[in-house]
This record gives structure tokens, C-alpha cells and sequence, in this order.
């Protein structure tokens, strides 16, 4: 009988729900997905027409009004049902630039269609090749003329792009040098790709060693209505800044889905496999590095829940959002490399799904911020320690 690795009963209820859904997708389901560098569609779709995706959407726009605890687990258990939520996840959390600083008439013309899976809203351009982290630095500018804003530039790894209607943009349209702060100057756009596509805008997917549809992107003239600018011109910085809490706090979470998962894998394996006429689970030099890699989850787990905490509430959380995805990032990768060495050979191969999972829990290592970023925000912000960059 599969035993369940304990996790919070406070959303039991949801857990249920997300986990007969989640088992309609196999195994099977997702290598099948893997071995053709394939997009989830059909589970995608199930998340969408039982209103998961939109758990963070008010009630008025049509959305479940949930908090980002909730929406943290539908991430999680997407996660630890063996799934990848790096599918999706952008649906969950773009639209938040959309609903914190959109125009009455923006809020109401997209996010009731976002919310029934109409519109999908899964892609956001910040990062350039130029310029990485560093986004002050954004070289993509977006000249007003007349009713419209001129796109030239290019961006890497957006996300998505295949399988999105619209797509969140952040570009220069103020060059750096008539700026008083280098963090003035950039805006936000809501991009129609099927317009944009082939009218100013070109897609070159790359190939990675994850199945996550990524992507660079090119602007060369792209035309974008002036009515398609959210918030105010220049503003754009401050309002990406304001939604990379949520996103970090659901990364966090499906790490920790992950981590379960590994966790979970590791543990039925080793008491299942013999070796010496003994389960490899008796040895401690297999049991330890599997108990480790738990306590790891657990810890990473509750500060996940601290950072949603302070979020719902509308109290600032940014060092919690870092921690928690540093936190649980740190735990998936040591309990996958746990789970793959209990494997042996094993778990190299695909019928037993630990290299697939090993494979996509090693990006937030890096993405969507890297561990060494945080590193500098602790150390600035939360321990005065001098700015490093």
C-alpha cells in the first residue's frame, strides 16, 4: 500500500482534490510527455477547467479568490503527484502584474478570460542575454509614437511562448542615461502574441536538458498599442519587483513538492530492494542521507508557509520569499541526488521517473533567481553587511 509523506492537513480538503486529478496523469503520462519534449496539454487543461490556475483571481473577475497559501499548494501537489508545474505555473502567477496594476478597464477586458482558460497569460520577457540578473541594465527600448510604443531588442529563456496568448513585457522607454535612478525608465506592456508573432516579434526556441519550453526572442519594430502600457510609464521595475515575491513562494513550493516526492521514492525503494539478503534501507549509510534530505523538507517547508503568511496578510516578505525558494531549492536538489544514489542504476533509467525529476528540480538551482542572489540580498538587506553590486 503507497504511504503518503505527511505534509500540512490545514488544506487537506484541497490536497484531496488536487490528488485525484493529479492521478488521472501517470507516470506514464509525463515520461510520454518528457521523451517528446511535449507540452502537458491535456493535463493543463484539467487544471484549468476545475479553476486551480485560477486560485489568485478575485471572485469578481472569476477567479477562486484564494491566497497564496492555497495557490502554493496547488503547485506543491502538482509536484509531488510525480507532475511538473513548470508546465504552468506562469498562469498562476503573471496576471499579477495584470491585477495589481492594471487600469479598471485592462482588469476587467483580460482577467475574467485568464481565469476561465480563454486567455492564457504564461510568459513574461525581463531577462536579456546582455544583461542576466541585472536588470537596470535591460538594453530593449519602447519608443511612444503617436498611439503606439516601437519594440526593438531581445530577450532569452521566456518561457512558454507556444502555448500563451499574451505575454508580459518589461522594456526601456527611457534610456538609462536621462534617468535619475537607474531603476526609473522601464515599463510594462501586455504583449497579443498572435499579433506580435511575425509582425516584429521572432521566436527561436532553445533546446535544454530540461523539457521546458524556453525560449529567445527578438523585437525588431514591434508595434504595441499605447493601451497595452500597465500602470504608469516608467513604473516597470517597482511593478516586477512587486510580484517576484509570489513567484518565488510558488517556486518554493513545488520544490518542496519535489522534495517530497524524492523523499518518498528514495524511502519505499530502499525498504523494497534487497541486497545481502537485507533491505538497503537497514544500512544507515542509505537511511541517514534519506532522513537528512526530510528534515531538510520539513524546515524549507515551514518558512514556504511563513513567506505565503506575510504575503496574504499584505505585510512584506521579500526576505522570506528569497529564503523559502533558497530554502527549498537547497532540498529538492539534495533529497533528488539522495534519491538517485539509492537508485544506483536504477535511477538512471526513465521507466522509473527519478532521472526526468532529477533533471527538472536542478533549474531552481538557478532559475528564477540564483542561489548567489540571494546569498546577496540576505546579506544586504537582512544582515547590513556592505552592497556587493
Amino acid at each position: 500500500m503507497k504511504t503518503q509523506i505527511p505534509t500540512p492537513d490545514a488544506y487537506q480538503e484541497m490536497r484531496e482534490a488536487l490528488r485525484d486529478l493529479c492521478g488521472r496523469f501517470d507516470s506514464a503520462y509525463w515520461q510520454q510527455v518528457d521523451g517528446e519534449r511535449g507540452y502537458p496539454a491535456a493535463f493543463v487543461d484539467a487544471l484549468t477547467q476545475a479553476g486551480w490556475l485560477a486560485a489568485m483571481i478575485p471572485a469578481e473577475y472569476g477567479g477562486s479568490g484564494l491566497g497564496l497559501a492555497e495557490a502554493s499548494v496547488v503547485m506543491e501537489e502538482i509536484n509531488l503527484s510525480g507532475g511538473n508545474a513548470g508546465a504552468c505555473h506562469g498562469q498562476m502567477y503573471n496576471m499579477g502584474t495584470l491585477l495589481r496594476h492594471g487600469s479598471a478597464q485592462q482588469k476587467q477586458q483580460y482577467l475574467p478570460r485568464i481565469a476561465s482558460g480563454a486567455l492564457r497569460l504564461q510568459t513574461m520577457a525581463v531577462t536579456e542575454p546582455s544583461t542576466g540578473t541585472d536588470t537596470t541594465q535591460l538594453k530593449t527600448t519602447a519608443v511612444k509614437k503617436g498611439d503606439r510604443y516601437v519594440v526593438h531588442g531581445q530577450k532569452v529563456w521566456i518561457s512558454r511562448i507556444q502555448h500563451s496568448d499574451l505575454m508580459i513585457l518589461l522594456a526601456r522607454t527611457t534610456p538609462l542615461a536621462q534617468v535619475k535612478k537607474k531603476s526609473e525608465g522601464m515599463s510594462i506592456f501586455l504583449v497579443d502574441l498572435h499579433h506580435a508573432i511575425g509582425r516584429g516579434m521572432t521566436v527561436r526556441p532553445i533546446r535544454n536538458m530540461v523539457n521546458h519550453e524556453t525560449n529567445e526572442v527578438f523585437f525588431d519594430g514591434l508595434e504595441i498599442p499605447a493601451e497595452n502600457l500597465i500602470g504608469e510609464e516608467g513604473q516597470g521595475f517597482r511593478y516586477i519587483l512587486d510580484g517576484l515575491n509570489a513567484e518565488r513562494t510558488l517556486i518554493a513550493a513545488e520544490c518542496i513538492g519535489d522534495a517530497y516526492w524524492f523523499v518518498d521514492k528514495a524511502r519505499r525503494y530502499a525498504s523494497e530492494r534487497v541486497v545481502f539478503n537485507r533491505p538497503i534501507g537497514q544500512n544507515q549509510g542509505i537511511a541517514f542521507p534519506i532522513a537528512d534530505a526530510y528534515i531538510e523538507t520539513e524546515a524549507a517547508n515551514l518558512m514556504r508557509f511563513k513567506a505565503c503568511s506575510l504575503f496574504d496578510a499584505k505585510q512584506p516578505c521579500g526576505a522570506e520569499a528569497n529564503m523559502a525558494k533558497y530554502l527549498a531549492a537547497k532540498a529538492s536538489w539534495e533529497a533528488a541526488n539522495t534519491c538517485l544514489q539509492t537508485h544506483g542504476g536504477f535511477g538512471f533509467a526513465h521507466e522509473y521517473d527519478v532521472e526526468r525529476k532529477f533533471r527538472e528540480t536542478r533549474l531552481y538551482q538557478v532559475a528564477p533567481i540564483s542561489t548567489n542572489l540571494i546569498y546577496s540580498y540576505v546579506a544586504e538587506h537582512l544582515l547590513g553587511l556592505p552592497r556587493s553590486f
